[in-house]
């Protein structure tokens, strides 16, 4: 889809605060209320806004501690990327999971209380997916930039 720099700015304001009325943003945008609301019905039924979320602090939440698990699987067989990948979206503290390229085979962000509830999560759930061969973990020391905004030039 082509996004002209209204798309652009507005998408850039919904993305600040999905909560913004459409007044709001018309204000904003020096546009009237009823293109501002075509514009993002535009926006939603073409995909390009996929949904809209509310971001927890995750220390109020008790899911402080953010690991990330670079995942290594034994064979590169279709079926073993497919059976791991249906399983492991299944895992509530997986908040992310990319297959990627270099030494390991998939990159998990991972959500938990604090190390104890980290070990038993491998224990009793990752490390008993089946076609895992090796795991590396990295436990964040402090969250530096965290963002879901994807930036827009106009």
């Amino acid at each position: 889809m082509n996004l002209d720099a209204i798309d652009r700015k507005l998408l850039n304001y919904l993305q600040e605060d999905c909560k913004q009325t459409n007044k709001e943003l018309s204000s904003k945008l020096n546009l009237s209320v009823t293109a501002v609301y075509e514009r993002i019905k535009k926006l939603e039924r073409a995909g390009v806004v996929k949904q809209y979320v509310s971001i927890l602090n995750k220390e109020k939440v008790d899911r402080g501690f953010v690991v990330f698990c670079q995942i290594k699987l034994v064979q590169h067989a279709k079926e073993f990327l497919t059976k791991f990948e249906k399983e492991v979206t299944k895992l509530d503290e997986v908040l992310e999971c990319f297959h990627v390229s270099g030494d390991y085979d998939y990159l998990l962000k991972v959500i938990v209380k604090d190390m104890p509830h980290f070990r038993s999560f491998m224990v009793t759930k990752l490390t008993t997916l089946k076609h895992i061969g090796s795991t590396h973990t990295s436990f964040t020391i402090s969250e530096v930039k965290n963002t879901t905004a994807i930036p827009l030039q106009l």
